[in-house]
């Protein structure tokens, strides 16, 4: 088995990616509600603060900052995923592996993280964060995925409602 090696800082900024384990399902925009729930209830036990998030069909991008002298994402991704998991019902294909340890199928293992080092990468995060569903083609414009802190970004100011919209060659000139 890979050993992954995590960064630990405490009170840390970090960019999450965590996907199911079939990559072809719906289920966390299916069951946005249910996702909503567990990430709720985990930040109830576990505070974190949720600077950027996008949910796709079958995988989702976060940027959480951790309080001061906390590091543990891992066991707060633990939860969220558990909890979401055991909300559905049974029904996922099951690996031999998954059985024999009695899991369900629904996420990947392991999840990728990455610290956020300075406000340059934040806004790189933040910015693929709220762009990704347009890069999957599942809309043609960012404000129309409604499964994103994007909205949030627009109302503070942070975006303008157009963000990376669609440019045109319009007379030789660039216009949105």
């Amino acid at each position: 088995m890979t050993a992954y090696r995590r960064h630990y800082v405490p009170g840390g900024t970090y960019f999450f990616t965590v996907a199911l384990a079939e990559r072809s399902r719906t289920l966390l925009v299916d069951h946005i509600d249910l996702l909503r729930t567990s990430f709720r209830q985990v930040k109830s036990a576990h505070p974190f603060d949720i600077i950027a998030i996008v949910v796709l069909p079958d995988h989702l991008h976060t940027v959480w900052t951790l309080p001061d002298g906390d590091a543990d994402f891992s066991t707060r991704w633990r939860q969220i995923k558990s909890g979401f998991s055991r909300a559905l019902p049974n029904g996922e294909r099951l690996s031999a592996s998954r059985k024999s340890k009695a899991e369900r199928g629904i996420w990947q293992r392991r999840f990728w993280e990455h610290t956020v080092r300075d406000e340059a990468a934040l806004t790189r995060c933040v910015d693929y964060i709220h762009y990704n569903p347009v890069k999957h083609s599942h809309v043609k414009a960012v404000a129309d995925w409604p499964h994103s802190s994007f909205h949030r970004f627009v109302a503070e100011g942070s975006y303008p409602e157009n963000w990376a919209g669609t440019l045109e060659l319009t007379a030789g000139n660039w216009s949105e």
